[in-house]
């Protein structure tokens, strides 16, 4: 029997064309949406419109542009759980260190409902996906893979032909080269990768291309 493989629809939202995502299993209910940035209004309308039943809103990171959207997303599900690395649980709710106090537009989200840590494994409809820590461009950072779909939701740790920035408070351009070196190169070359920002790249390319940190 071969198992599930899941689908990745992006939504790029927002005044820092922010990549969301829903993440779902074609036949199937449930639903995971992965960040939720300033005016999700397109992606809530997605889940409604395929009649889809989020399960979870998974933050890759708690940097406001990732985050500003939770509380509507929220209410459109009520009960909606919220996870987040829990390096980052206290960051939903303190503007500073989301960085929205530097904004001028003093951002806080509800939750989290539960805390990741590296190594968690986490189901959708018949789908395992394991989360990696990758910090770096903030101390809680994570990846989701799932290894049958060739599929990697990076955050802002990784990009196409760049890497997420480390001049943050809390960030760290060492911590995020050991990142992207043992927790994301590690993954096969076939892997599709999902960003925060910009457009989709594989593992092979970033190894074989990206100017900003080699294997």
């Amino acid at each position: 029997m071969t198992a599930p493989t899941a689908v990745v629809e992006s939504f790029t939202l927002g005044p820092y064309e922010t990549n969301c995502y829903l993440v779902r299993v074609r036949g199937a209910n449930g639903c995971w949406i992965v960040d939720a940035g300033f005016d999700p209004a397109p992606l809530i309308a997605r889940v409604q419109g395929l009649g889809l039943t989020p399960t979870a809103l998974i933050l890759t990171h708690a940097h406001l542009d990732h985050i500003a959207g939770v509380a509507e997303v929220r209410r459109a599900f009520p009960g909606l759980a919220v996870w987040i690395h829990e390096a980052e649980a206290a960051w939903l709710s303190d503007p500073e260190l989301n960085l929205s106090s530097f904004s001028g537009t003093p951002v806080t989200a509800p939750g989290p409902d539960r805390t990741l840590t590296d190594g968690d494994r986490l189901t959708l409809e018949g789908t395992t996906w394991e989360v990696r820590h990758t910090p770096g461009h903030s101390p809680g950072g994570i990846t989701l893979y799932n290894a049958p779909s060739e599929i990697a939701l990076v955050g802002d740790a990784l990009f196409a032909g760049s890497i997420g920035r480390t001049d943050f408070p809390g960030c760290s351009l060492e911590a995020l080269a050991e990142s992207i070196k043992t927790r994301l190169y590690t993954l096969p070359d076939a892997t599709r990768i999902y960003s925060g920002h910009g457009p989709p790249t594989s593992i092979g390319r970033e190894k074989n291309y990206n100017p900003y940190v080699r294997p």
